[in-house]
């Protein structure tokens, strides 16, 4: 198994937490994927900026799919891996700006997430999710 699930499924059950980053006690989707970039790669590369629920929507700027090509290796849409990042655009014309892990592939795809109200959660990705996916990016080998 994917070393990026493991570590993302100890992550389940954490409460949905802004811009927190600390598995048990709290974390949105960027502090998931961070939390498991640290247990799994080390030192983060790049402090998160403060961020607002709305990201950069006022602005247009695809903020967070910027930051994970900078960090992470970019992938076809169709390629799914157990362990992907995948990037989701919550609306037509807005922004990408949620996060999740691959955790099934195929008929049961799953995904992991930091979900507001439900915190971090294992969830089908069902074709609502699916559609909204906008890229795809596996973690880079151990630096």
């Amino acid at each position: 198994m994917s070393a990026v699930l493991v570590a993302a499924r100890g992550w389940l059950g954490t409460p949905y937490v802004h811009q927190a980053s600390c598995r048990g006690a709290g974390c949105d989707c960027l502090g998931l994927v961070r939390g498991v970039w640290r247990e799994v790669l080390g030192q983060e590369p790049e402090l998160a900026p403060p961020y607002t629920p709305d990201w950069s929507e006022a602005s247009g700027q695809e903020r967070l799919w910027q930051a994970a090509l900078r960090h992470l290796q970019p992938k076809v849409l169709g390629d799914a891996a157990i362990g992907d990042v995948i990037l989701f655009r919550m609306r037509d014309g807005g922004v990408a700006k949620h996060l999740g892990f691959q955790a099934e592939t195929g008929q049961e795809a799953r995904f992991i997430h930091a979900y507001s109200g439900h915190g971090v959660v294992e969830s089908p990705l069902t074709p609502p999710w699916a559609r909204r996916i906008v890229a795809r990016f596996a973690f880079p080998e151990r630096m």
